[in-house]
């Protein structure tokens, strides 16, 4: 299983991970995502690999447990 995490000090509000994965992550007010279920499910794996791969500040990761 494979876990969607945002490391909230590195991030800088850029928005890429909501575009790329809206599915799981959201903006709030300011333009910072949240991620209401951490898990991500194995048909999305590929998306969520892209989006953490995309992020300018590497706060999105994907960590596999």
């Amino acid at each position: 299983m494979s876990r969607l995490t945002v490391d909230p000090i590195m991030c800088h509000a850029h928005g890429l991970c909501a575009e790329l994965l809206p599915e799981l992550v959201r903006l709030d007010e300011w333009g910072y995502p949240i991620v209401d279920d951490p898990a991500v499910p194995s048909a999305l794996r590929a998306e969520a690999r892209a989006a953490a791969a995309a992020c300018p500040t590497l706060a999105l990761k994907l960590v596999r447990r």
